[in-house]
């Protein structure tokens, strides 16, 4: 195989993620893309198995040997910006929304879909509803009806990376802080406890949190933790009694959900930004996943000299290790312009990803 520019290639590759994102795939209304994707695998003529399991759509191929790895992408997109400026093509960028996350990473699946041999068996995933709530996500339901998937050597999710390889990713923590108070008149504030005021405290303990930054197998991870939303107050004339302040926790995948919940309640308190009375909810929590770089298969990729980071995110990484499936995300565009107004991905990009993930798959014996 020629590893060279294709020129015909690199045309279908853009004309893909044109067509992707001329097809509007907000979140829960991906019917549409999907009958495009599953229509555009019939119309290439693929030996494999093709399944449309809901909007989601399956292809399973087999390779000369029975390693498989599993490449997943998202359907869907935000919904649309008021200043978004629509799809567009300049000679080397193609615009609009969900061009870098992640139709340009769809439109590499499809090429890959095309590859001539390959060297193991390989199953491409398009999903719906990664960007809202887990129980929406498509990638587990596919992983539920098809379950022979669970036993993947290794798992590449095409998020937006700008082709560095982001090795795992970090856990998600969101928790609401309950602090009391005691109600009074504000016209005699010595008479009850602002609850609000005591919001100063567990501010300061926010600022100051020790953030780790954990090196696990060769790949740095940097926590943090933000506070994201707040609420409290009565009226104009009274103390208020209660006040909540939502955190965020992003932990390094090297701690469990549990232990990212007791961490950061502990330091809390150690910090004196809690008492007894007041309590820390978890509203939502998802672990991390461990780069997992010793797998055969992301070892591989990482020798196509692909510089490797840690991903600052989390991504449905988390998910394919939870099913100890090694896995890594690897795509075109670049990551900060993700869900913004005038998202764009540079064509060369996409062709290189393809390019180098067609050299991971293809049958060694040329």
């Amino acid at each position: 195989m020629n590893y060279g520019v294709d020129s015909v290639r690199y045309a279908r590759l853009v004309e893909d993620c044109r067509r992707l994102v001329e097809i509007p795939s907000v979140s829960g209304d991906e019917s549409a893309i999907a009958d495009f994707v599953e229509a555009r695998l019939h119309e290439a003529g693929i030996d494999g198995e093709i399944r449309r399991i809901g909007d989601n759509v399956v292809l399973h191929r087999r390779g000369n040997r029975g390693q498989l790895t599993v490449i997943a992408g998202h359907l869907d997109t935000v919904p649309l910006f008021g200043a978004d400026v629509g799809l567009m093509t300049t000679e080397d960028r193609v615009y609009g929304l969900g061009a870098t996350d992640m139709k340009a990473g769809l439109a590499v699946m499809l090429s890959l879909a095309e590859l001539d041999e390959l060297d193991g068996d390989l199953s491409l995933i398009f999903y719906v509803c990664e960007e809202v709530d887990l129980s929406r996500n498509g990638l587990r339901v596919v992983m539920n009806e098809i379950p022979e998937l669970r036993e993947a050597d290794a798992a590449i999710l095409m998020e937006p990376t700008s082709n560095y390889l982001e090795a795992g990713c970090q856990g998600t923590l969101r928790v609401r802080v309950e602090l009391g108070g005691t109600r009074s008149h504000s016209a005699r504030p010595w008479m009850g406890r602002n609850a609000i005021e005591r919001l100063h405290a567990l501010l300061t303990a926010v600022s100051t949190f020790e953030r780790r930054e954990p090196v696990i197998d060769g790949v740095q991870y940097r926590e943090s933790l933000s506070a994201v939303r707040v609420d409290g107050g009565v009226a104009n004339n009274v103390i208020p009694d209660a006040a909540q302040l939502w955190l965020n926790y992003r932990f390094a995948p090297d701690l469990t959900q549990e232990q990212a919940c007791e961490r950061l309640e502990q330091y809390l308190r150690d910090h004196g930004a809690l008492e007894e009375a007041d309590s820390v909810v978890v509203e939502d929590v998802a672990g991390g996943a461990l780069p997992g770089l010793s797998s055969p298969v992301l070892a591989a990729l990482r020798e196509l000299s692909i510089e490797v980071r840690a991903k600052l995110g989390w991504t449905d990484v988390s998910y394919f290790a939870a099913q100890g499936i090694p896995a890594a995300n690897f795509g075109p565009g670049d990551p900060l312009l993700a869900h913004s107004a005038g998202e764009w991905v540079s064509t060369a990009e996409m062709y290189s990803a393809y390019a180098t993930l067609a050299k991971l798959l293809v049958a060694s014996e040329e």
